[in-house]
């Protein structure tokens, strides 16, 4: 798929810096997960972060997005302060929830991200729910889902393609096919021609791409998103890809094959456009300034984690629904 990024060596720039920001972002977390500080689980998105950037670039401020337990790199791509987030993920004041969420719940309304969900594939059926009220509305937002591999053998994936398609909704399915779910491979406990066939099998229109290749995810994105701007109905993006870390910050994944990941490094999303950049004009010490600057900048955002302060008892009892009457105009309670 052709992208505009080849013309454009200053926003291939700006992009390689979001995808670096979310690489030091997820090994902060990873090593303050180990020293103790991030409590809960930890799940890096290291060596995916072309997927959420390319796909994010293409959005507007007002389009929603819906993640996975894996959604620190959409977040940070969708717009949301990472200083917020690791805030959040210290569990204290200031973070995206006010410290009450944690990693896998990071969720920030003011830049259209509706949440990140621990819930394997529930993402799906929030994101159709989303789209429902978009159509209902009039409005020309769009929603995008985020879901792994393994969540395609879930039931509200394949419940969300047929009511998106049913009631053919403004919805983007991005699956980020890392090719291992949780720590089986995937391939080996999902029947059929795989998660494009199944969605074409609701008449979904699906597409596979290189996921760690950021002109084709941008190139891919930009068609798709606008289709779906215009009226086409759902469709979905299988991006393959491969995480370089195991499930989650703990996990040393020895149950991949010897010599598995150092081969993906060759194919890793940052270590290619850092070699298309050096090839259009930018120099080395330009690239690593920039390296540089961004691990300054999320080493301040973790001691300013440190020092924040932990929330009031009192918090805990904010943000809970109550299940009283509902209010709805003109019908009496």
């Amino acid at each position: 798929m052709t992208s505009n990024l080849a013309n454009e060596p200053a926003r291939v720039a700006a992009m390689f810096r979001k995808m670096l920001v979310i690489r030091a972002f997820e090994e902060a977390a990873g090593e303050n997960f180990f020293v103790g500080h991030v409590r809960g689980s930890v799940h890096q998105y290291i060596g995916e972060e072309s997927i959420a950037v390319g796909i994010c670039e293409n959005l507007r401020d007002d389009d929603y997005l819906t993640s996975n337990h894996r959604g620190h790199g959409h977040s940070i791509a969708k717009g949301a302060d990472p200083r917020a987030m690791m805030l959040e993920l210290f569990g204290k004041v200031g973070g995206t929830s006010d410290g009450k969420g944690g990693s896998m719940h990071i969720a920030d309304f003011s830049v259209g991200m509706l949440g990140a969900n621990g819930v394997i594939a529930d993402g799906c059926t929030i994101s159709v729910g989303a789209a429902q009220a978009v159509k209902l509305l009039g409005q020309d937002r769009i929603v995008v889902n985020f879901i792994g591999d393994g969540g395609i053998n879930r039931g509200p994936f394949m419940e969300a393609l047929n009511w998106a398609k049913v009631y053919e909704l403004p919805v983007l399915f991005v699956c980020e096919n890392n090719q291992i779910a949780a720590t089986t491979t995937t391939r080996l406990v999902t029947a059929g021609e795989g998660i494009a066939k199944r969605a074409e099998s609701f008449d979904v229109p699906a597409v596979t791409i290189d996921g760690n290749d950021l002109f084709t995810v941008d190139g891919t994105a930009a068609r798709v998103i606008s289709e779906i701007r215009n009226g086409s109905g759902p469709q979905l993006i299988q991006a393959m890809t491969y995480r370089l870390r195991g499930h989650f910050a703990h996990d040393d994944a020895g149950y991949r094959e010897a010599g598995e990941a150092e081969a993906a490094l060759a194919h890793e999303p940052i270590r290619r456009t850092e070699a298309w950049l050096l090839e259009n004009g930018l120099s080395q010490d330009e690239l690593d300034g920039m390296r540089d600057e961004v691990t300054a900048e999320i080493a301040g955002y973790v001691e300013d984690a440190k020092q924040a302060d932990w929330p009031d008892p009192s918090l805990a009892f904010t943000d809970v629904q109550d299940v009283g009457a509902p209010a709805i105009p003109g019908v009496a309670s």
